[in-house]
């Protein structure tokens, strides 16, 4: 049993684990492509960190015990979503930590938080800026809803989505700064594998992603103002703030705020 220390309790059988295993592509992890699908058990249990016999163990509801630092490694291999990971704590019965508590914060009240803001656009990013949450408002200026839910990112869409490099009014400036934040914040991440696929995705797709990344650059986030080019609308101008949901959170609420009053005006007339 490979069990790294911390809280530690009988693993319970959980279906989850099987199925993204079976779901997940070898090449989605740099390993070699076969023609049978899913990955096997080995396979996890070396990227996970963990020894065959107590993964294959875990999978068929053994008796055996699970630190919290076991179950964060195989969820990271499985690249499980929060609520997934949140799942598999629960079932395992290991108290889920606050970082992950924090990063499935999305509740109805911060969703009525989003709706309220109305007319300003506001969206709730996690730290690799998936978009987590949005209102009406923030829908009607970048259109979310017209992306598969597995390519809402904003640093995904900037790089590989020409719509929203014409609606960037600032594209040239905004993005180098977008890439030197992300590598910021991936040091915390380094490790786990829904960072490695997303940068490795950007680098295969955009040169011009690759280019920055390969500058090294790191930037804090910081509230800045944001021009956006919107049809029929035209040039809207935004002072945009970032509002973490905790002390140790990654997860943040950015609000947009006209920056003038011709904005004002423009957003209380085109959006309903």
């Amino acid at each position: 049993m490979c069990d790294s220390g911390g809280i530690t309790t009988a693993v319970r059988p959980s279906a989850d684990v099987v199925r993204r295993r079976e779901r997940i592509a070898p090449e989605q992890l740099g390993l070699p492509g076969r023609r049978t699908p899913g990955l096997r058990r080995e396979e996890v249990a070396q990227l996970a960190g963990v020894g065959v016999t107590w993964y294959t163990w875990l999978e068929q509801g053994r008796d055996i015990n699970a630190s919290e630092q076991v179950l964060q490694a195989i969820a990271n291999t499985l690249g499980f979503d929060p609520y997934e990971r949140a799942h598999l704590f629960t079932l395992a019965g290991v108290p889920e930590p606050v970082s992950e508590q924090e990063c499935k914060a999305v509740t109805p009240e911060i969703h009525a938080m989003l709706e309220k803001l109305e007319p300003y656009p506001a969206a709730v990013y996690n730290a690799r800026t998936d978009i987590l949450a949005y209102n009406r408002a923030f829908n009607w200026l970048l259109d979310i809803d017209r992306l598969p839910f597995e390519e809402r990112n904003s640093v995904l869409q900037c790089f590989t989505n020409p719509e929203w490099r014409t609606r960037l009014k600032d594209w040239d400036d905004s993005v180098p700064r977008a890439v030197a934040q992300l590598r910021a914040m991936m040091a915390e991440h380094v490790s786990e594998p829904a960072w490695k696929q997303l940068v490795k995705r950007l680098r295969r797709e955009s040169p011009e992603f690759d280019a920055l990344w390969n500058r090294h650059e790191v930037q804090p986030m910081r509230n800045l103002t944001k021009r956006i080019v919107r049809p029929q609308a035209g040039l809207l101008s935004f002072n945009y703030t970032h509002l973490w949901f905790g002390r140790h959170s990654e997860t943040r609420m950015t609000t947009h705020v006209p920056a003038d009053e011709e904005t004002e005006r423009k957003l209380r007339r085109y959006w309903s």
